[in-house]
């Protein structure tokens, strides 16, 4: 086994390549992963993401146990936002969005109380053009942010609205986030999860408040973590942005973001946070096979715009 840094100006990701076998098998990976747990994890640590190339890891099934074998059990999606379906148990397509538009850049589940730890992907089928995964160092993110934007964000913190609908209208349904279509399955998940909710006639509407701040759990490291730039209306760009609001204000849109004492985010505040994650972010081209595992508290990451067909696959742990 042989490792390099990917990009010569940073350490993230970490590439892990096996050494005289240019096409290695997945239970090779496997065996290689559960022989230097430790060793792996001080290294993602230490990096914030690691990626798995040249091996032959040719399936969902396939990507589920390195993936198991990496980061233990899988996690359901149970209470995400994203749009996306389940592929083979907690194995599920990465997000279902407009292929000529790009996917800020985010923590995965920073808007829930529990998040995962671990986010894992696979490339099943690269992209023609574009469709990168850029990534960026959420320590280095906050450090960049001006003093009073930190201020403003860590005293207020973040507060993530959805008005969910029934079965038909825009956004979601609350079946598709919340994966049932039981409602005392769902009053329980957000009374667990520290998610306020009322039902409506269209639906059901949730509100969730998180800090924007959190201190990693292992390396005590403060990062800036939460989805405020992404859950704003704002993000969907000015036309449609402006389409919504002639329509309802901020707090009757399908998804939102406020400041959690209820009042509303600067747009200039917005426009430095886009800004930090822009001029820190790191990309590179998919490869068939390849896997990467990120810290998902030290480092963020998003989607470029791409074309032709490109089947990146998620897990979370």
């Amino acid at each position: 086994m042989k490792w390099a840094n990917l990009l010569s100006d940073g350490p993230l990701p970490l590439v892990i390549e096996p050494e005289g076998k240019p096409e290695a098998d997945c239970g090779s990976l496997c065996a290689w992963i559960a022989g230097h747990l430790p060793w792996l994890e001080e290294r993602l640590l230490a990096h914030g993401g690691l990626l798995f190339r040249g091996y032959s890891v040719s399936s969902a099934a396939e990507f589920s146990r390195v993936a198991e074998g990496f980061a233990g059990p899988l996690r359901a999606y149970a209470g995400g936002e994203s749009p996306r379906r389940a592929v083979t148990g907690r194995v599920y397509n990465s997000t279902d969005y407009p292929s000529h538009l790009d996917i800020p850049l985010h923590n995965e589940m920073s808007y829930a109380k529990s998040w995962p730890r671990k986010v894992l992907f696979y490339c099943r089928c690269p992209p023609q053009q574009g469709g990168e995964t850029p990534l960026a160092n959420s320590h280095e993110v906050l450090q960049s942010l001006a003093e009073d934007l930190v201020t403003r964000f860590r005293e207020r913190g973040v507060s993530y609205l959805q008005n969910l609908h029934g079965g038909w209208g825009l956004g979601k349904s609350w079946q598709a986030v919340f994966e049932t279509d039981d409602r005392a399955a769902v009053e329980a998940f957000c009374r667990e999860e520290a998610i306020d909710f009322r039902w409506t006639e269209q639906g059901m509407v949730t509100e969730a408040r998180r800090p924007a701040l959190i201190t990693h759990p292992l390396s005590g490291v403060e990062v800036w973590f939460n989805q405020a730039h992404l859950w704003h209306v704002s993000s969907r760009g000015e036309k449609e942005s402006a389409a919504l609001l002639r329509v309802c204000d901020e707090r009757h849109l399908p998804r939102n973001a406020l400041h959690g004492d209820g009042s509303l985010i600067d747009s200039g505040d917005l426009a430095a946070i886009r800004q930090a994650y822009a001029a820190r972010q790191i990309a590179f081209p998919w490869r068939r096979g390849d896997v990467l595992v990120l810290d998902n508290v030290l480092v963020a990451h998003g989607r470029k715009s791409f074309e032709g067909e490109r089947e990146i696959l998620v897990a979370m742990a």
